[in-house]
């Protein structure tokens, strides 16, 4: 089948700075770490023989509005389609450029889902009852341009600046102690960041010491790693023995610890993914899935459906995709909740039901994830949605809005005008509360 094919070509050399980097080399998560690209003139000069001056200078002034930094493999690079770069799915999601770009919405706002007034130590989020949101560092192999975590993990730019969640042992010292002192949290989340720029010992500590605390339950680590260099599995035997090790430590206590994982699109998966996966696998981690559901990235049936099977065929777990946050800088890149449930309903059957992934927003100013189709009331001519979570803040009500470029333009005008929003979104929570 077509849709399962993993690419095992040099597709490397098409770079022409790497055209005579062997596949040994290629493979050296030593070697992407090296080579990785993290400023927008060393990367604009990369790809100068396979663009046009127009799609330079369209990503030069991209460069220069976008809210995170610049931090791109190899591996990642080699894997855009440099034939059509402005429809690659995967450059999309990482290199802006400026006339794909459209203003934010009004409504955003930077710490969108609110987790810094949710965090009563720096970096620990706790929203939900049993649940924490371990910030270990705020670093990561690549920066996504559409990060909800944007206000802390990269460097400073010219359109934000970020706080600092560094990792440092006086402050994993207080998180730490915070889930000792609240027994009621089983589930962590370790996060940042990307726990695939943790050292092995530090992997090694922050697991041994969840563990030694006896509420705790469950955890797992967040990295976008095996997306963006799956190679490292492979060949940082250091890194993958400290998870493979928490994860047997972990189940001897009849406690999980896995890998969450974060992959958008087929063509992010490969041949190196497979070689990956199948070591994780055969030494017993379980790896699960986490989409986030984009304009012109995924935001279709055939292409999610291939996501879905090619992850399940790699053991991988399909699990959430994420409707769009409200993110600076993204707009162009998000969707109407409703067509996230219209990809939905035609996904749902055509897999076993464990790997089909359930499709939720994130309630703005710290709802949680809500299950896209239980919106208390949803207006999609104005792209307003409202939603409540009553075992996370059961007297809140939250509002989600769809990007204006999917409404009509005399609504899209009217998100303009501070009365006209202020109106439609009253009359949405009035509307809410007569249904």
């Amino acid at each position: 089948m077509a849709d399962l094919e993993f690419r095992e070509d040099e597709f490397w050399k098409v770079i022409p700075a790497w055209k005579n980097v062997d596949r040994e080399t290629f493979i050296s998560h030593q070697w992407q770490e090296k080579n990785a690209i993290t400023n927008h003139k060393k990367l604009l000069a990369t790809i100068r023989e396979l663009v046009g001056d127009s799609f330079l200078a369209d990503a030069k002034e991209g460069f220069r509005k976008a809210p995170m930094t610049t931090r791109i493999t190899p591996y990642l690079l080699s894997l855009m389609n440099w034939s059509d770069p402005y429809n690659c799915p995967i450059r999309r999601q990482f290199l802006t450029v400026a006339s794909h770009l459209q203003p934010d919405h009004p409504m955003l706002r930077f710490d969108s889902l609110g987790e810094q007034a949710d965090s009563p130590v720096s970096g620990l989020t706790h929203r939900y009852e049993d649940k924490v949101l371990f910030l270990a560092l705020d670093t990561c192999p690549v920066y996504c341009r559409y990060c909800t975590r944007a206000y802390a993990v990269g460097g400073d730019t010219e359109s934000a600046e970020k706080i600092s969640i560094k990792a440092t042992n006086d402050r994993w010292k207080q998180m730490f102690s915070y889930l000792r002192e609240n027994p009621q949290v089983q589930d962590v989340v370790i996060s940042g960041g990307d726990s695939f720029r943790l050292k092995p010992e530090q992997i090694t500590e922050i697991g041994e010491q969840l563990l030694r605390i006896d509420s705790i339950r469950r955890f797992r680590f967040a990295t976008k790693g095996l997306a963006i260099m799956p190679m490292k599995v492979v060949t940082d035997t250091a890194w993958t023995t400290a998870v493979c090790n928490i994860v047997e430590k972990a189940r001897k206590q009849y406690k999980e610890a896995c890998i969450h994982t974060h992959f958008n699109h087929p063509n992010e998966i490969t041949g190196f993914t497979r070689e990956a996966m199948n070591m994780l696998f055969s030494r017993g981690v379980k790896v699960r899935n986490q989409s986030v559901f984009q304009n012109h990235v995924n935001d279709n049936f055939d292409t999610m459906k291939g996501l879905v099977k090619k992850l399940s065929y790699i053991n991988i777990q399909p699990y959430y995709v994420y409707v769009h946050d409200l993110t600076a800088g993204t707009e162009d890149m998000r969707t109407s909740v409703q067509t996230a449930i219209d990809v939905e309903k035609n996904l749902r059957g055509t897999t076993a039901g464990f790997n089909t992934p359930l499709f939720v927003v994130d309630a703005p100013g710290g709802g949680g994830k809500r299950d896209a189709h239980s919106y208390d009331w949803y207006d999609s001519s104005t792209g307003i949605s409202v939603w409540s979570a009553p075992s996370v803040k059961p007297d809140e009500k939250f509002l989600y809005f769809d990007p204006t470029h999917s409404l009509t333009d005399d609504v899209a005008k009217m998100w303009k005008s501070e009365k006209d929003r202020k109106h439609m979104i009253e009359s949405a929570l009035a509307q809410r509360l007569a249904f």
